[in-house]
């Protein structure tokens, strides 16, 4: 592979690492042992989740893995032929020692032409919703995931690669204790699900006041936000309109959740001004990673009109403004830049890969093809000055 030459330097807001089989359990106390467990279904290998088998990831131990970049052609082109998902995959790939492992990555960024990078975990998506109605699992599993994550991967390898720990919300002195925790380790992001908080007496938003004293800790340790698309649970509002009870499946077609698709971010954002985080808190910094950018011109509209009608429901204080100064957007390629600039400006638009992921890019470099009718200075920006910003690197 040959990275196209660029003459700024690249940070990558969306990388992905591949989990062992060890990640979830290797520290979780024998007390939950049993929650997390890899069987074996007809010759293959599952996780079971409290006893019950999720298909939300179909291999969740990585050693095959869909080729990076397998489904450019169809989020750019569409998919006139109606080729299965398992057809635009194409033929699979064992996983390089790369997708697994911080040295062997940073030897791939170097001939990939990326710096420094954004590193998500993949099997952490599934986590909390499976978990749901039991706030102590969730808090267990997450610490020994970031556990896990420090020791594999660090949370700062080498100032090029920085690993976004989980930081799950149910417990709300617990959650304080993990942020405390990995921030004492070096993390200088962290991944909130963009999702209503689990809770001992039902969900709620993660921007009520009730989560005030977290929001002021994670100003005080100014540190970013990340709220990458996961599995948020809206998988059971579609069941309801499809009369089943199946779980998200990612990599199966369905037309009616693909139309829904973004709904969980457009909450999410919305949430953070409508129950009053942002205007509490104006001095966090959030960048929503792998959501695309379709989404953002509605809910302005939206939240424009509602102000308009109700001021008083924002305390008198405008919601767009607020999200325009707070929130930042990873676009996908395929949707461009412009509208996105338009909308918030160029310092809160960010360069994602998602890579190695199919629905990625196979050459992260190429998301510079559709800048190169902005200046060099705010090509520089999206492309990594934005984010070095953001997280003070």
């Amino acid at each position: 592979m040959t990275a196209n030459i660029l003459p700024y330097p690249l940070f990558d807001a969306d990388n992905h690492l591949y989990e062992t089989e060890e990640s979830l359990t290797k520290y979780l106390p024998d007390r939950y042992k049993k929650a997390i467990q890899y069987v074996q279904v007809n010759g293959r290998t599952k996780i079971a989740v409290r006893g019950h088998i999720s298909e939300y990831i179909p291999n969740p131990t990585f050693e095959v893995v869909a080729r990076p970049g397998a489904m450019e052609d169809y989020f750019k082109n569409g998919n006139p032929e109606g080729k299965s998902k398992r057809e635009i995959f194409g033929k699979s790939m064992k996983a390089l020692p790369a997708f697994r492992e911080p040295g062997a990555r940073l030897a791939l960024m170097d001939e990939l032409g990326v710096d420094r990078s954004l590193m998500f975990p993949t099997l952490a998506s599934l986590v909390e919703e499976r978990m749901r109605d039991d706030p102590e699992l969730i808090h267990a599993v997450v610490h020994a995931l970031n556990e896990w994550l420090l020791e594999a991967w660090q949370f700062n390898y080498k100032d090029r690669i920085f690993t976004t720990p989980v930081i799950t919300l149910p417990i709300l002195d617990k959650a304080i204790e993990e942020l405390d925790w990995v921030v004492e380790h070096g993390a200088k992001a962290i991944l909130v699900r963009p999702a209503p908080v689990p809770g001992f007496q039902g969900p709620r938003s993660f921007a009520l006041p009730e989560f005030d004293p977290f929001w002021k800790r994670v100003v005080e340790h100014d540190i970013l936000v990340t709220m990458h698309s996961s599995d948020s649970g809206y998988s059971r509002f579609d069941a309801e309109w499809e009369g089943s009870k199946t779980e998200m499946l990612p990599f199966q077609t369905n037309a009616f959740r693909m139309v829904n698709e973004w709904r969980p971010v457009q909450d999410t954002v919305a949430s953070w001004v409508c129950h009053g985080a942002l205007f509490r808190f104006p001095e966090l910094k959030i960048a929503v990673i792998e959501s695309g950018s379709g989404w953002l011109k509605p809910l302005l509209e939206t939240l424009a009109d509602v102000y308009k009608k109700a001021p008083e429901g924002f305390g008198m204080q405008d919601p767009v403004a607020a999200i325009k100064k707070s929130i930042h957007v990873s676009p996908f390629y395929e949707e461009g830049v412009t509208d996105l600039i338009d909308l918030v400006g160029v310092d809160r638009v960010l360069f994602g890969s998602d890579y190695p992921h199919p629905e990625g890019l196979a050459e992260p470099t190429h998301f510079a093809d559709m800048l190169t009718q902005l200046p060099v200075e705010d090509q520089a920006k999206i492309m990594g000055g934005n984010l070095a910003r953001l997280l003070g690197v």
